[in-house]
């Protein structure tokens, strides 16, 4: 699948003739050609930049779509060969034996929402950069503030008061101080959206839960809710894995080795659990943000999200007293933080099996 090309291949389940083609990226050509093809029929593609619409027309016409995950896609080690027409060919044939590892295709609204909190992503991203344009340009020419924390409504009232005497470097100052203050308003434009979609939304129980524990506010709680999707994918062991969490590992026979975390899967919801991890490092008391996001939870979600929490900052006071590095067992806390999370996400679930059963 390619923006402006589709190459296919179809091979018959039962005389083993293969078909080749060159398609439109059109979805009407594309299930044109599929309903030519002697049924029943099952079709795969690789998930990519072209998204899941095809998969999403094609289920909609009763056509078994499965959408494969690329990085889990066999191929022999010796293949050194690489085109189009033998990549269609090559997940015929997975297909075929059942060999296809697939991802998980969002709803429309689940995509909208990732959409929307991958925005305030990016946005984070250049606000960042954008600020960092201004503090340097300031510091090469020797100006730098003292006032206090950085970023704050003083430090803009500071850069504010800012006149350089080069008209040009003036200009360049203006230039950049006022992407600050742009993205600055974009972010919170995005934010607003995102905190008033997670008070009204399908991720709204499952937001209210994970936000029991220290780190993980509304804009957290939703990120992680629409970038994991469906948490009974997972168990509390596997979703570290899934976020790249876990160490890397080289072993064999008696040898054992292992690495770095591996850094697969979802790049954001590791970020995120990984920042939250930070929080857990002060002394666990309760105050008032907290307790506002009790609130809004369940009672038992409350007790998990308080047990969670103790069990954390103890597991970081465990880590400093074992002199480990700060960011080794922020990562460590973050794998555990993720297990805590799932366990809230898929609470009300397993405790209605349990009733059911």
């Amino acid at each position: 699948m390619h923006a402006r090309s589709v190459v296919a291949a179809a091979i018959d389940g039962s005389t083993g003739e293969l078909v080749q083609t060159r398609l439109t990226p059109d979805h009407g050509h594309i299930r044109s050609w599929i309903q030519d093809l002697p049924g029943p029929v099952a079709v795969t593609y690789e998930a990519g930049p072209t998204g899941f619409g095809l998969s999403r027309a094609l289920e909609a016409d009763g056509i078994r779509c499965v959408v494969a995950a690329p990085s889990k896609l066999q191929r022999p080690s010796g293949d050194r060969i690489k085109t189009d027409a033998r990549d269609a060919v090559h997940l015929a044939r997975l297909l075929r034996l059942d060999e296809i590892t697939a991802v998980t295709v969002p709803s429309v609204e689940q995509e909208a929402a990732r959409d929307l909190v991958r925005a305030r992503e990016d946005c984070r991203g250049d606000l960042m950069r954008a600020r960092h344009r201004v503090s340097k340009l300031l510091l090469r020419h020797g100006i730098v503030y003292t006032g206090g924390a950085a970023w704050t409504g003083a430090h803009h009232a500071w850069l504010a008061r800012q006149h350089l005497p080069n008209p040009a470097t003036r200009m360049a100052f203006d230039a950049e101080h006022e992407a600050v203050l742009a993205t600055l308003a974009r972010r919170d434009r995005l934010d607003a959206a995102i905190t008033a979609m997670a008070a009204d939304s399908e991720f709204t129980p499952v937001v209210a839960r994970v936000c029991c524990l220290r780190g993980i506010s509304t804009l957290t709680g939703f990120g992680l809710a629409v970038e994991i999707g469906d948490w009974h994918r997972f168990t509390g062991n596997t979703i570290g894995a899934f976020l790249g969490l876990v160490p890397s590992e080289h072993s064999s026979g008696a040898s054992r080795a292992q690495g770095p975390i591996t850094k697969t899967g979802n790049t954001h919801a590791r970020r995120l659990l990984v920042e939250a991890a930070w929080h857990h490092r002060p002394a666990y008391r309760i105050g008032a943000t907290m307790r506002a996001r009790w609130d809004k939870a369940p009672a038992a979600a409350r007790a998990r999200g308080d047990a969670g929490n103790r069990r954390l900052h103890e597991r970081w006071v465990r880590m400093l007293e074992r002199k480990k590095r700060p960011t080794v067992a922020t990562v460590a806390i973050a794998r555990e933080l993720a297990g805590w999370c799932w366990s809230l996400a898929v609470m009300d679930e397993v405790r209605d099996e349990v009733a059911a059963g």
